[in-house]
């Protein structure tokens, strides 16, 4: 698929097409869309203008055989993930995830379910997807260039999945690509969506607000106090939020927050409207604690999709954190 066929944004595509020709091309970029979206199609559009050897005007040339290859999504070089359920693997379904991409690139998820067969169970993308993946990797490109690995809604990816793909995502080998397409970024676990360039196709997809900070000041307050009654008291603070939206919010942000604090544990720039308090936190938490603080809230945040009772859930977050502080 080439650019002028996905029907895509302007300004996104001439940005993606003027990654490629600056050799400044992102590891990883994660493509957020409503259900039904563009994505998929601005992916393969990407792809085909980075594997294109006569590439020119700002696309690719659609004929030559990379260009061919990755229209029919069977280039050796080029791998797709998606939620499928056990013991199957999104290997042992593509032929029914080809069919249905290029029957409509803007396939929506029940339509994917359905083409999978797995429309009534709840699918996943399981750390067997990770395992095979690293394997493929583990290997050189079939055809010497790049070698590109398409997620698509990694808020589906549970946490023994990231862990896995974590480091092959943040420091991936010379000329690999990830590309991540989700509905919900929000839900995306953040020590993944922390490592991608995000890039918004369609409507924006809007992430819960969280409006009581002082919730997270309080917090870690009394966690670098080594105060636990203190943590305890936040926490039963948090369990009392008046939704379970509420509660998914303030993970989302203290989520953030943590990452604020690994930045300015690095000196690097901040984000002009950051969340917490990252440059009083960092030189009193270790350098190890921001990632790790970041896996407890992303799974504090799947707990409470769950329905996991509140006080508890929070209870063992507090406990989680005081132990790694």
């Amino acid at each position: 698929m080439r650019f002028a066929e996905t029907g895509g944004s302007p300004e996104v595509l001439k940005t993606l097409a003027s990654m490629v020709d600056s050799g400044r091309v992102p590891h990883a970029i994660m493509f957020s869309e409503p259900d039904g979206g563009p994505a998929m199609s601005v992916t393969l559009a990407f792809l085909q203008y980075l594997y294109c050897g006569s590439r020119s005007g700002g696309d690719s040339c659609g004929v030559c055989p990379s260009c061919n290859r990755i229209s029919k999504l069977i280039h050796p070089d080029v791998h797709f993930i998606f939620p499928v359920t056990a013991p199957q693997t999104s290997l042992s379904l593509m032929s029914g995830f080809r069919e249905l991409v290029l029957a409509n690139p803007r396939f929506t998820e029940a339509e994917l379910g359905a083409a999978l067969g797995i429309e009534s169970k709840s699918a996943l993308i399981a750390v067997a997807e990770a395992r095979e993946l690293l394997a493929q990797l583990a290997l050189s490109a079939l055809e010497g260039g790049y070698r590109s690995v398409v997620i698509y809604l990694p808020e589906k990816m549970n946490q023994e999945t990231a862990n896995r793909l974590l480091k092959a995502i943040e420091e991936p080998e010379e000329k690999t690509q990830f590309v991540l397409i989700t509905h919900a970024p929000e839900k995306v676990l953040q020590t993944i969506a922390s490592r991608c360039q995000h890039i918004q196709l369609g409507a924006q997809v809007r992430a819960p607000e969280f409006d009581r900070p002082e919730l997270l000041d309080a917090l870690m307050e009394a966690l670098i106090s080594r105060d636990l009654p203190a943590a305890l008291e936040a926490g039963e603070e948090l369990a009392a939020l008046p939704s379970r939206e509420n509660a998914k919010a303030f993970c989302k942000f203290a989520s953030d927050a943590m990452r604020n604090i690994f930045l300015a544990q690095q000196g690097l720039q901040l984000p002009p409207t950051g969340s917490g308090k990252p440059q009083e936190w960092a030189p009193k938490v270790k350098k190890t604690f921001p990632r790790a603080a970041m896996g407890c809230f992303d799974r504090a945040f799947r707990l409470v999709e769950r329905n996991v009772n509140m006080k508890i859930l929070f209870t063992d977050l507090v406990d989680r954190l005081n132990g790694i502080i």
